[in-house]
């Protein structure tokens, strides 16, 4: 039974998903790192929120995780990177608090604009300033949103309700997309200059980093407000705070700091200026529904393997997941065969091609990737999966490509792996027999049918007679009983190949002697 701890403060309901769904889970809020870090090699799945730091370090004595379940949006406190490396999921919940946080940057935008805050201060303390508390109407205001994802999307759809007008600076963000929405596509630059209102929804990356800088915050229109909901760091709080002292910027809005917790800030003491502690997700209903969400996803991904909303890893949907269970097994051995073949001799793999055709080319091909590069790295590296294989592949400067071909097949469903060195290519091609069976059909060109099996020995040799009997009887005289044999050849003569299933390892003095045989090329025992 898999086991989650969950370090956070989450909703008991997620408790009750994961028990009902036959998850083992241990609620331990509040636990300090040290204490974290002595008890996490026993669970398969770490279930946070923002407290808990996912660091190299509990990573490097999680032996046994396999999947980190964020429930929220930002995973800034988790090291993805070393997660990754070491092969472990890293999953968030984008879309469990994306109304909450847009209702609260609008909510911000009617604050900022109509003074609410100091307003409610002022009354509170016995004064009826109703002449200082001059607002502006948001009708036929401009809203620029930098940002255009889950969240700002939101945001547009309720400032068009608003009668405002919407530009977005997105980059990903097509032209069908913004007609859809009813905003304008643009340049940072020209939103800028005309926003009345800037609102930010972009993650925090290097490239977003102070996306609103001093010198961004100089080319926006005289009266511009600013609200920011979703990253501290990506405007100059010090810019901002100068910016309205000179009456530039007539105020700004912010839910998040460059620091957190943040006691002290150039923007606390100003006028015109609405702080609040983060709380873009605090809302009874969006802190039920990541909790739930997150314990779905980790359900999934450790029972059935199925993978929603990860940060490190190709998605594979519940409905999805059965359907290619069989094709990830043949792409897993179909990988495994092709690198216990390939020889430290030939050189280090430069590059590896994935081609799919018939029924698997309909399929989301991108696991069956991640699959099939795992299993041929393997035998040339310690601790790859299907997680951390293509960073493995990238950091060592292996070229994949990927392949769909729409095309008649021999077969109604065929995965082909090549694989290339400096000095020589080689592929493999497999199949799925009876809709289930993973089976190797062609290797290097040549036509070989036969299923895979735990122990077997790969040879080629050049096709004239004496070889098998030779090759059989060295088996027999090693006591090796061959359970299968098949058997392929270009033509008549020429190159061969001779797949043996046994029924145990093949010692590799037995190999030695096979290769000495005349008429033997290369010998190679396999294990699946």
């Amino acid at each position: 039974m898999p086991k989650v701890l969950i370090s956070d403060k989450l909703s008991p309901a997620a408790v009750e998903i994961f028990r009902s769904r036959g998850v083992d889970v241990d609620l331990k809020p509040g636990l300090s790192p040290a204490d974290l870090r002595a008890i996490i090699a026993d669970y398969d799945g770490l279930a946070i929120r923002s407290a808990t730091k996912v660091t190299k370090e509990l990573l490097d004595v999680a032996t046994n995780l396999k999947v980190i379940g964020r429930a929220g949006i930002g995973v800034d406190n988790v090291d993805v990177k070393s997660a990754t490396a070491r092969g472990v999921v890293v999953m968030n919940t984008p879309h469990g608090n994306t109304i909450t946080t847009a209702e609260h940057a609008i909510a911000m935008m009617f604050a900022l604009a109509r003074q609410i805050p100091e307003a409610s201060a002022s009354t509170k303390a016995g004064k009826w300033e109703k002449n200082r508390f001059m607002g502006v109407e948001l009708t036929a205001k401009t809203l620029g949103l930098i940002g255009c994802g889950n969240i700002g999307s939101i945001v547009a759809d309720r400032a068009v309700a608003l009668k405002m007008r919407v530009l977005a600076y997105d980059p990903y963000l097509s032209e069908k997309r913004a007609t859809e929405l009813g905003v304008e596509k643009t340049d940072l630059e020209t939103l800028l200059a005309r926003a009345d209102f800037i609102t930010l929804h972009v993650p925090l990356t290097d490239a977003t980093k102070n996306i609103l800088s001093r010198e961004a915050l100089a080319k926006t229109r005289k009266g511009v407000r600013i609200v920011n909901c979703a990253r501290g760091g990506l405007l100059d709080e010090q810019a901002l705070a100068d910016a309205i002292k000179s009456g530039h910027v007539a105020g700004a809005a912010l839910d998040v700091f460059e620091v957190e917790p943040a006691t002290d800030s150039p923007l606390f003491g100003l006028e015109n200026v609405v702080c609040t502690p983060h709380l873009g997700a605090a809302t009874a209903e969006a802190q039920e529904n990541v909790a739930l969400q997150v314990a779905e996803q980790m359900s999934d991904f450790l029972l059935t393997g199925a993978i929603t909303n990860a940060i490190n890893m190709a998605s594979v949907s519940a409905e999805d997941a059965p359907r290619i269970k069989p094709y990830l097994e043949l792409c897993r051995q179909l990988g495994a065969f092709a690198g216990q073949l390939t020889q430290a001799r030939e050189g280090a793999i430069a590059k590896v091609t994935f081609e799919y055709e018939g029924q698997v080319a309909a399929l989301n091909t991108r696991p069956l990737s991640a699959a099939m590069l795992a299993g041929l790295l393997s035998p040339l590296m310690d601790g790859v999966n299907m997680v951390n294989a293509p960073v493995i592949a990238r950091d060592h400067g292996i070229d994949v490509a990927e392949t769909i071909h729409d095309r008649p097949s021999a077969y109604q469903t065929l995965v082909r792996l090549t694989v290339e060195t400096a000095t020589m290519t080689r592929s493999v091609a497999g199949t799925l027999f009876a809709g289930s069976r993973p089976r190797i059909v062609e290797i290097k060109g040549i036509k070989v049918e036969a299923d895979f099996a735990p122990h077997m020995l790969y040879v080629t040799n050049q096709d004239k007679p004496g070889f098998i009997g030779r090759f059989g009887a060295t088996l027999a005289g090693a006591g090796i009983n061959i359970a299968t044999f098949h058997l392929g050849r270009a033509e008549q003569g020429g190159d061969a190949i001779c797949l043996v299933s046994v029924d145990e390892t093949v010692p590799e003095e037995v190999l030695a002697m096979v290769r000495t045989l005349p008429l033997v090329v290369q010998a190679t025992g396999l294990a699946f």
